[in-house]
């Protein structure tokens, strides 16, 4: 084997390995940290038990396991082990497992003192999957309590350092140099309205025809992969081959791509940042990176992801510049500038920081942890995601309000799927052949849902697999058979093509996983509501744009407005009441008409928030009345409530504490807020209340000082006073509004003695005076009174004393005594 940079670093990581049970080694791609380590870990004996090695990627995984059974000169299920979803190679004699997705997560829940296993290596640490983050987390309480001869080794080429010896403090630490061909780093900013395909293909055009070799470009995501391909067909000559590579091609496909390109050829590999990071992809001497990647940003209120092109932070272009020199010197030329590559980021975003959380709060449960805050974690998962997949798996019956795991949810656990998905497969079981048949099928095309295909309609895309059509159905249908096992049915394991789909079930089952996003349409230009009460929409030109019903499966938030529908298919209410029953139920609604001018009563059949039937009921009752004119207050605004000076001084306090006192941590006092939680607050105030007229009743002030509470208006009062007393002894009333400094009108002369502005907010904020003639008429707004009395006053003093005689204007101001009086009466 030809010398590694690694191998200079091995013998002192053998020795700490040794004499340490946590040890972290930086070393940059093409060390030989993923390939060489692992088998002198093994050749060296370093550890008695099993060695597991995490990877964040399923190709990267792949791709090493075959590379190290192939030294071994072994086929992969030997020593060298394999498990990803879908997929598992392992036999007794398998020493070193290579895992990826949630597969060490699966291993520490299933058995926490990992029996047999001695040491856990997590490669590529510096991607942050929410995986790698969980695996770490279990695995350092593992450590502290059950295990403490279990060692752990966590490997990559950038990393924070500070922050994780900070979660590692008794880590041992070394770093690899590394070995690298020169790079020439060159710089193209694009211009604002450039189209990034046409300049890419150019710019890949250029390159070629000037310098030899094979090239990897970076982009963003498979859509801008799939036009690229196509722009640059007919543009290269025959000689160079134009290799796609990302997360949904099949296996062949990707091995194409990495492969070396045949005597003669080269090869273009388009890439989103999979190839950033363990792959070594043959004959690369150039590279291409257009500074961008996509990611998806969950937002736990609308639980909906949002998927942006962001720029990429300063470790991942600093990795993609690698791959040019990894066997030569090499091209790295960046479509951005050297000025914006220095305004980014020194590391990306940790996954758990931006992801739908639904499948660690399930880790969690399953954990027994009460709290994410039990573990130990580089970054803590954020509690409104957690909060809002709470809410999903208790709708899911996998979880108790109390956040414990119920009997569904261990059920789910077992199935080691998404929660969501396992929900359907659950369904289906209960139900025969048929629907568990369609179950695993639609999980299959859930789990990896086919790109590049415009119809959003999953029946047809199901059918599509069925019948063979689809250039994935055979992946699909062997993944659908393993769901099949898990469920108990194994007739379909020989003959794939018996998995069947009935399209009956297809809708029930789909909502069965995503009961939030049963969608009814609105009436008009393709726009639905979903049962979580987000707004959705489709093409109008779109198949299924015109149904009355949708699952919908694939939504993604859009920049303004609703969101878009990817997928979904079309579902009849009778049909999902029937299978789905525990998904609907009648509600008495009160609520004020507009048109009647009165209030009404009607039960409602709701499904989460949407309202599927209306019944009207007779008068409703008065001890109810209130709570229905609440719900028009909610609906029209808090415009339509009594509005006195007092009660909006208050208000425009709380939010002005808010914004210049955040540590008085006072309730929320926004609009949005006010009204989300207007039953606490407001409703004991309406008490008896049936019209819209007797809100003008209501004592405002009193309910917005309830919503503070007593400490916190106390704390208030005192940091944002209401009035100021001056120098005279007069106290004038501060006028707040928020976003805004304080201001306090006075007349010049009432301020003579006072030697700065006031402060408010706890010495935070100086008031702004707005200094009055003896008219009233403003002549000066300072926020620096000091600075006015030794400058601009000389100006006013010289106008005034010919216009207001009979006041005082002294050269001394700061000094002077102040005054409410005239000359003569002073």
């Amino acid at each position: 084997m030809s010398q590694l940079p690694i191998d200079d670093v091995l013998p002192a990581l053998l020795t700490q390995l040794d004499a340490r049970a946590q040890l972290i080694l930086k070393a940059p791609p093409g060390a030989g940290k993923s390939t060489r380590l692992p088998l002198v870990l093994l050749q060296q004996g370093a550890v008695a038990g099993k060695i597991v090695m995490l990877e964040p990627r399923r190709l990267a995984a792949r791709n090493i396991a075959r590379y190290l059974a192939s030294q071994l000169g072994e086929q992969v299920g030997d020593t060298v082990g394999l498990r990803v979803r879908g997929e598992t190679r392992a036999s007794s004699k398998t020493k070193l497992e290579i895992v990826t997705e949630g597969v060490m997560t699966r291993m520490l829940q299933q058995d926490p003192e990992l029996t047999g296993i001695d040491l856990l290596i997590f490669d590529e640490f510096h991607e942050r999957s929410i995986h790698a983050d969980t695996s770490l987390a279990l695995a350092l309480e593992v450590q502290e309590a059950l295990r403490d001869d279990l060692k752990l080794l966590v490997m990559s080429a950038t990393l924070d350092e500070d922050a994780l010896t900070g979660l590692l403090p008794e880590a041992g630490y070394i770093e690899s140099e590394g070995r690298s061909f020169p790079v020439e780093l060159r710089y193209k900013k694009l211009a604002e309205n450039t189209h990034l395909i046409d300049a890419t293909a150019k710019e890949i055009s250029t390159l070629l025809s000037s310098e030899p070799g094979s090239m990897l470009v970076f982009l963003p995501g498979a859509g801008e992969i799939r036009r690229l391909a196509e722009q640059l067909e007919g543009l290269l000559g025959d000689d160079v081959l134009v290799c796609p590579l990302y997360g949904q091609l099949t296996g062949s496909q990707q091995q194409q791509a990495i492969t070396p390109a045949p005597k003669g050829k080269r090869k273009v590999v388009l890439a989103t940042n999979i190839a950033e990071t363990s792959l070594t992809i043959e004959g690369i001497r150039m590279v291409v990176d257009c500074g961008l990647e996509r990611i998806a940003l969950w937002d736990p209120k609308t639980g909906i992801s949002r998927l942006e092109s962001v720029r990429i932070a300063r470790s991942s272009a600093e990795q993609r510049a690698g791959r040019a020199g990894r066997l030569e010197p090499g091209i790295c030329l960046r479509l951005y500038s050297e000025e914006m590559l220095a305004r980014q980021p020194a590391t990306p975003q940790p996954e758990i920081l931006r992801a739908d959380l639904t499948s660690l709060a399930m880790e969690l449960a399953q954990w027994g942890c009460q709290s994410a805050t039990e573990l130990h974690w580089l970054d803590l998962p954020p509690v409104p995601a957690l909060k809002q997949a709470h809410a999903l798996l208790v709708a899911l019956g996998a979880m108790d309000e109390g956040g414990r795991m119920t009997e569904m949810g261990g059920a789910i656990q077992k199935l080691g799927v998404e929660p969501r998905h396992a929900a359907m497969l659950l369904l289906a079981k209960q139900h025969g052949e048929k629907a568990m048949s369609t179950a695993a099928l639609l999980v299959a095309l859930l789990e990896e849902p086919p790109r590049g295909n415009n119809n959003p309609d999953l029946q047809f895309q199901l059918n599509l697999v069925e019948s063979g059509k689809q250039s994935r159905s055979r992946a699909y249908l062997q993944r659908a058979s393993q769901h099949l096992a898990k469920l108990g049915n194994n007739k379909s394991g020989a003959n794939k093509t018996a998995i069947k789909v009935a399209g009956e079930w297809v809708a029930p089952l789909l909502a069965a996983g995503f009961p939030d996003r049963i969608a009814l349409s609105r009436g008009k230009d393709s726009r639905y509501q979903l049962a979580n009460g987000q707004g959705a929409m489709m093409m109008p030109d779109e198949p299924l744009a015109d149904e009355e019903l949708l699952v919908v499966a694939d939504i993604v938030k859009t920049r303004q407005g609703d969101s878009r529908i990817f997928s979904a298919v079309p579902a009849q209410l009778a049909e999902l009441q029937d299978k789905l029953p525990h998904l609907f139920v009648w509600r008495e609604w009160l609520d004020w008409d507009d048109k009647k001018g009165r209030l009404t009563a009607e039960k409602h059949l709701c499904c989460g928030k949407l309202v599927v039937e209306r019944q009207l009921m007779g008068e409703p009752d008065s001890a109810k009345a209130s709570e229905a004119l609440l719900n028009a207050v909610q609906r029209k605004g808090l415009g339509v409530l009594p509005w006195s000076k007092a009660a909006e001084g208050l208000l425009n306090r709380a939010r002005c504490a808010a914004e210049w006192l955040p540590e008085l941590d006072l309730p929320a006092m926004d609009d949005e807020a006010l009204l989300a939680a207007a039953d606490e607050w407001l409703l004991p105030y309406m008490n008896g209340m049936k019209t819209l007229k007797a809100l003008e009743r209501i004592d405002l002030v009193a309910a917005l000082e309830a919503r503070l509470g007593w400490d916190k208006k106390q704390q208030l009062d005192k940091a944002l006073p209401t009035h100021y007393s001056v120098p005279t002894g007069s106290r004038y009333a501060i006028r707040y509004q928020p976003g805004q400094y304080p201001v306090l009108a006075v007349k010049l002369q009432e301020m003579f003695g006072e030697k700065a502005s006031p402060m408010i907010a706890n010495g935070k904020v100086a008031v702004v005076l707005e200094l009055l003639s003896p008219a009233q008429r403003p002549l000066q707004i300072t926020r620096d009174l000091a600075a006015f009395w030794q400058g601009s006053y000389r100006e006013v003093q010289k106008e005034m004393k010919g216009r207001y005689p009979k006041h005082p204007w002294p050269d001394d101001p700061a000094n002077h005594e102040p005054t409410k009086k005239t000359k003569k009466y002073m």
